[in-house]
């Protein structure tokens, strides 16, 4: 059995992160009405969405709704239904929609033996989201807010900084 969702209209599509920076746990979430979904990522992949979705918008005319600010707050308890493996982005022009497709992550080797099955044994897991210009935009800001929330990053050479000091290789 594989986990399927499709949502041609949604309340809210959001990002965030829950535990301390440099611990964090990055998620994708989408919403209508009761019905939520929630998606473990990784910190790049949402800059990743958020930056794609952007150039997406910057061809489109200007979003003439935004979601309130409240729609963009995780609703708790975030409960996963898969880790986020490859993404698909674009753009209905019927529904002047943008696609987000989310898809599970697997690791399947023929020649290997060590496959990781998901914990609940779902099969993969497929999530597709129609969201309106004003939903991509917020995100987009949602997802780079919650992005600079994290660890500074060292100016010599890139890496974040712990708050408890940090081992810059370019400084010996």
């Amino acid at each position: 059995m594989s986990v399927f969702f499709e949502f041609e209209d949604v309340d809210a599509f959001t990002t965030g992160a829950i535990g301390q920076p440099g611990s964090r746990v990055f998620f994708l979430q989408a919403r209508h009405g009761r019905r939520r979904v929630a998606v473990k990522c990784e910190k790049q992949q949402v800059s990743a969405i958020a930056a794609h979705l952007r150039k997406v918008l910057n061809d489109l005319p200007p979003p003439d709704d935004r979601p309130v600010a409240g729609a963009l707050d995780l609703v708790e308890p975030v409960e996963q239904v898969f880790v986020l493996g490859p993404i698909g982005l674009g753009y209905d022009r019927s529904t002047d929609r943008l696609v987000v497709q989310l898809e599970e992550f697997r690791l399947d080797d023929d020649e290997d033996d060590d496959v990781i099955e998901p914990d609940d044994d779902t099969g993969d897991g497929h999530i597709r989201l129609y969201v309106t210009r004003g939903q991509a935009a917020s995100f987009c800001e949602r997802a780079e807010q919650v992005v600079a929330a994290g660890r500074p990053d060292c100016r010599w050479c890139g890496h974040p900084i712990d708050p408890d000091g940090h081992p810059c290789p370019r400084m010996n």
